[in-house]
Protein backbone atom coordinates (compact mmCIF):
# COMPACT_ATOMS: atom_id res chain seq x y z
CA UNK A 1 0.00 0.00 0.00
CA UNK A 2 1.27 3.32 -1.15
CA UNK A 3 1.14 6.06 1.50
CA UNK A 4 3.10 8.65 -0.30
CA UNK A 5 0.23 10.63 -2.47
CA UNK A 6 1.38 13.23 -5.11
CA UNK A 7 -0.77 16.18 -4.10
CA UNK A 8 0.56 18.39 -7.09
CA UNK A 9 -0.24 15.70 -9.56
CA UNK A 10 -3.82 15.42 -8.65
CA UNK A 11 -4.37 18.54 -8.44
CA UNK A 12 -2.52 18.90 -12.31
CA UNK A 13 -4.88 16.31 -13.39
CA UNK A 14 -8.66 18.06 -12.07
CA UNK A 15 -10.21 19.72 -14.96
CA UNK A 16 -10.85 23.40 -15.28
CA UNK A 17 -13.55 25.53 -16.49
CA UNK A 18 -12.21 27.32 -19.42
CA UNK A 19 -14.03 30.06 -20.16
CA UNK A 20 -15.00 30.08 -24.02
CA UNK A 21 -13.05 32.46 -25.81
CA UNK A 22 -15.58 33.51 -28.29
CA UNK A 23 -18.11 33.67 -25.52
CA UNK A 24 -16.31 36.40 -23.84
CA UNK A 25 -15.62 38.52 -26.54
CA UNK A 26 -19.24 38.92 -27.58
CA UNK A 27 -20.15 39.06 -23.97
CA UNK A 28 -17.47 42.27 -23.89
CA UNK A 29 -18.75 43.59 -27.17
CA UNK A 30 -22.31 43.27 -26.17
CA UNK A 31 -21.10 45.29 -23.03
CA UNK A 32 -18.86 47.93 -24.84
CA UNK A 33 -22.30 48.49 -27.52
CA UNK A 34 -24.62 49.04 -24.62
CA UNK A 35 -22.10 51.14 -22.43
CA UNK A 36 -21.94 53.15 -25.72
CA UNK A 37 -25.44 53.56 -26.25
CA UNK A 38 -26.10 54.82 -22.73
CA UNK A 39 -22.82 57.11 -22.90
CA UNK A 40 -24.95 58.85 -26.47
CA UNK A 41 -27.99 58.90 -24.50
CA UNK A 42 -26.99 60.51 -21.30
CA UNK A 43 -24.81 63.06 -23.89
CA UNK A 44 -28.21 63.90 -25.60
CA UNK A 45 -30.12 64.22 -22.54
CA UNK A 46 -27.86 66.39 -20.65
CA UNK A 47 -27.01 68.60 -23.53
CA UNK A 48 -30.71 69.42 -24.28
CA UNK A 49 -30.71 69.98 -20.50
CA UNK A 50 -28.37 72.82 -21.10
CA UNK A 51 -30.15 74.00 -24.14
CA UNK A 52 -33.84 73.89 -22.04
CA UNK A 53 -31.84 75.90 -19.01
CA UNK A 54 -30.13 78.63 -21.66
CA UNK A 55 -33.48 78.93 -22.95
CA UNK A 56 -35.23 79.64 -20.13
CA UNK A 57 -32.43 82.55 -18.68
CA UNK A 58 -32.86 83.95 -21.82
CA UNK A 59 -36.67 83.75 -22.19
CA UNK A 60 -37.87 84.28 -18.38
CA UNK A 61 -35.24 86.86 -17.52
CA UNK A 62 -34.79 86.09 -14.08
CA UNK A 63 -34.31 89.23 -11.44
CA UNK A 64 -32.44 87.57 -8.74
CA UNK A 65 -28.51 87.39 -8.97
CA UNK A 66 -29.23 83.59 -6.98
CA UNK A 67 -30.98 82.60 -10.14
CA UNK A 68 -28.38 83.48 -12.22
CA UNK A 69 -26.09 81.61 -9.84
CA UNK A 70 -28.42 78.80 -9.76
CA UNK A 71 -28.52 78.44 -13.36
CA UNK A 72 -24.50 78.54 -13.82
CA UNK A 73 -23.93 75.78 -11.19
CA UNK A 74 -26.56 73.73 -13.15
CA UNK A 75 -24.76 74.27 -16.32
CA UNK A 76 -21.06 73.32 -14.74
CA UNK A 77 -22.11 70.74 -12.96
CA UNK A 78 -23.75 69.37 -15.89
CA UNK A 79 -20.42 70.00 -17.76
CA UNK A 80 -18.24 68.91 -15.21
CA UNK A 81 -20.06 65.40 -15.05
CA UNK A 82 -19.79 65.07 -19.28
CA UNK A 83 -16.39 65.93 -19.39
CA UNK A 84 -15.03 62.87 -17.66
CA UNK A 85 -17.68 60.62 -19.07
CA UNK A 86 -16.87 61.30 -22.29
CA UNK A 87 -13.03 59.77 -21.72
CA UNK A 88 -14.91 56.37 -21.81
CA UNK A 89 -15.32 56.99 -25.69
CA UNK A 90 -11.96 55.99 -26.73
CA UNK A 91 -11.94 52.83 -24.11
CA UNK A 92 -15.52 51.97 -25.88
CA UNK A 93 -14.41 52.58 -29.92
CA UNK A 94 -10.77 50.84 -29.43
CA UNK A 95 -11.53 47.62 -31.79
CA UNK A 96 -8.57 45.60 -33.12
CA UNK A 97 -9.16 42.92 -35.38
CA UNK A 98 -7.22 40.65 -33.57
CA UNK A 99 -7.85 41.04 -29.64
CA UNK A 100 -6.07 38.54 -27.04
CA UNK A 101 -7.20 38.05 -23.50
CA UNK A 102 -4.62 40.44 -22.34
CA UNK A 103 -5.52 43.70 -23.92
CA UNK A 104 -9.52 43.30 -23.46
CA UNK A 105 -8.23 42.46 -19.66
CA UNK A 106 -6.75 46.18 -19.82
CA UNK A 107 -9.36 47.49 -21.39
CA UNK A 108 -11.80 46.18 -18.93
CA UNK A 109 -9.81 47.44 -15.87
CA UNK A 110 -9.11 50.90 -17.73
CA UNK A 111 -12.97 51.34 -18.44
CA UNK A 112 -14.06 49.85 -14.17
CA UNK A 113 -11.62 52.89 -13.39
CA UNK A 114 -13.32 55.05 -15.01
CA UNK A 115 -16.78 54.08 -14.08
CA UNK A 116 -15.25 53.65 -10.80
CA UNK A 117 -14.26 57.82 -10.78
CA UNK A 118 -17.46 58.43 -12.25
CA UNK A 119 -19.70 56.99 -10.24
CA UNK A 120 -18.13 58.08 -7.01
CA UNK A 121 -15.87 61.49 -7.37
CA UNK A 122 -18.04 63.13 -10.10
CA UNK A 123 -21.48 61.88 -9.38
CA UNK A 124 -20.49 63.32 -5.90
CA UNK A 125 -19.68 66.54 -7.28
CA UNK A 126 -22.62 66.73 -9.66
CA UNK A 127 -25.26 65.89 -7.19
CA UNK A 128 -24.36 68.80 -4.33
CA UNK A 129 -23.52 71.23 -7.19
CA UNK A 130 -27.25 69.90 -8.91
CA UNK A 131 -28.97 70.39 -5.38
CA UNK A 132 -27.35 74.02 -4.89
CA UNK A 133 -28.03 75.27 -8.10
CA UNK A 134 -31.68 73.92 -7.90
CA UNK A 135 -31.83 74.92 -4.32
CA UNK A 136 -30.61 78.89 -6.01
CA UNK A 137 -32.49 78.85 -8.92
CA UNK A 138 -36.27 78.09 -7.14
CA UNK A 139 -35.62 80.71 -4.70
CA UNK A 140 -36.99 83.51 -6.48
CA UNK A 141 -39.80 82.07 -7.17
CA UNK A 142 -40.31 80.55 -4.04
CA UNK A 143 -39.91 83.52 -2.21
CA UNK A 144 -43.33 84.64 -4.51
CA UNK A 145 -45.25 81.71 -2.86
CA UNK A 146 -46.58 81.18 0.51
CA UNK A 147 -44.79 79.51 3.19
CA UNK A 148 -46.57 76.41 3.15
CA UNK A 149 -46.22 76.00 -0.78
CA UNK A 150 -42.60 77.50 -0.52
CA UNK A 151 -41.73 74.01 2.30
CA UNK A 152 -44.03 71.60 -0.32
CA UNK A 153 -42.01 73.11 -2.96
CA UNK A 154 -38.64 72.57 -1.66
CA UNK A 155 -39.74 69.31 0.28
CA UNK A 156 -40.74 68.07 -3.20
CA UNK A 157 -37.30 68.59 -4.47
CA UNK A 158 -35.37 67.45 -1.53
CA UNK A 159 -37.34 64.05 -2.16
CA UNK A 160 -36.56 63.80 -5.74
CA UNK A 161 -33.00 64.29 -5.06
CA UNK A 162 -33.20 61.52 -1.95
CA UNK A 163 -34.86 58.79 -4.19
CA UNK A 164 -32.29 59.73 -6.99
CA UNK A 165 -29.44 59.41 -4.62
CA UNK A 166 -30.18 56.63 -1.94
CA UNK A 167 -32.35 54.50 -4.31
CA UNK A 168 -31.79 55.05 -8.40
CA UNK A 169 -27.91 55.49 -7.89
CA UNK A 170 -26.98 52.75 -6.11
CA UNK A 171 -28.84 50.92 -8.26
CA UNK A 172 -27.38 51.77 -11.48
CA UNK A 173 -24.09 51.82 -10.12
CA UNK A 174 -24.70 47.67 -8.86
CA UNK A 175 -26.17 46.78 -12.29
CA UNK A 176 -22.96 48.11 -13.84
CA UNK A 177 -20.40 47.05 -11.87
CA UNK A 178 -21.83 43.39 -11.47
CA UNK A 179 -21.72 43.07 -15.22
CA UNK A 180 -18.17 44.32 -15.61
CA UNK A 181 -16.98 42.64 -12.74
CA UNK A 182 -17.98 39.06 -14.02
CA UNK A 183 -16.57 40.14 -17.48
CA UNK A 184 -13.24 40.80 -15.04
CA UNK A 185 -13.20 37.87 -13.37
CA UNK A 186 -13.53 35.78 -16.40
CA UNK A 187 -10.53 37.62 -18.21
CA UNK A 188 -8.49 37.14 -15.30
CA UNK A 189 -9.23 33.31 -15.40
CA UNK A 190 -8.30 32.91 -19.10
CA UNK A 191 -4.92 35.06 -18.32
CA UNK A 192 -3.86 33.24 -15.97
CA UNK A 193 -4.70 29.40 -17.72
CA UNK A 194 -2.87 31.20 -20.52
CA UNK A 195 0.20 32.12 -18.13
CA UNK A 196 0.02 28.46 -16.69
Amino acid sequence: METNIDFRKIWNKQKTETPNVEILYSKVNKLKKRSFLTLIIVNITLLLTISFIGFIWYYYQPELITTKIGIVLIILATIMYLLPFNKQFSLLTKNKTEPNSKEYLQQLIKLKKAQVFQQTKMLSMFFIMLSLGIGLYLFEYVSRMTLTWGIITYGITLIWFAINWFYLRPKVITKQNTKLNRLLVEFEKLNNQMND
